[in-house]
């Protein structure tokens, strides 16, 4: 029997539209790998990108565990001598709970340039309303 190989022209795309409210940070940021990657379906192919895309709304309503909020800091240089600038979990939250979301996701796909096309189909918005009703998403259900 011969191994089925994807062909990204032969591929179909969904949009996929999940609500991050109350949702934990890790949890929820390994589903939306898993989507993106295409890890889901039976055509799966590590060297082709065949996932889908996904929606996060209400980012700002992400949350983690223990002392995270205080304790977790995002860090990160300017290019300048002496700059390297940190920010914790709350004060990110409150200036860009998008960036959250998208760094955890980024982080759980692969470093090279596939991970970066695979990032391209990631969509992440603070409140409950995004641009993409004309994709006609569905909702997808994650726990966690």
């Amino acid at each position: 029997m011969k191994s089925y190989v994807a062909k990204p022209l032969e591929l179909e795309r969904k949009w996929y539209v999940v609500d991050a409210d109350g949702k934990t940070l890790g949890r929820l940021a390994a589903e939306v790998a898993k989507i993106l990657r295409g890890k889901h379906k039976p055509i799966y192919t590590p060297h082709v990108d065949c996932g889908d895309f996904v929606i996060i709304v209400n980012a700002e309503k992400i949350r983690v565990t223990g002392k995270k909020m205080d304790a977790k800091m995002y860090r990160w240089h300017t290019g300048y001598v002496g700059n390297l600038k940190e920010r914790s979990f709350r004060e990110m939250n409150q200036r860009n709970p998008e960036k959250i979301i998208e760094l955890a996701v980024k982080g759980m796909l692969p470093h090279n340039s596939l991970g970066s096309q695979m990032y391209t189909k990631l969509k992440v918005y603070a409140g409950p309303e995004h641009k993409h009703e004309a994709q006609k998403p569905e909702a997808l259900e994650i726990l966690g």
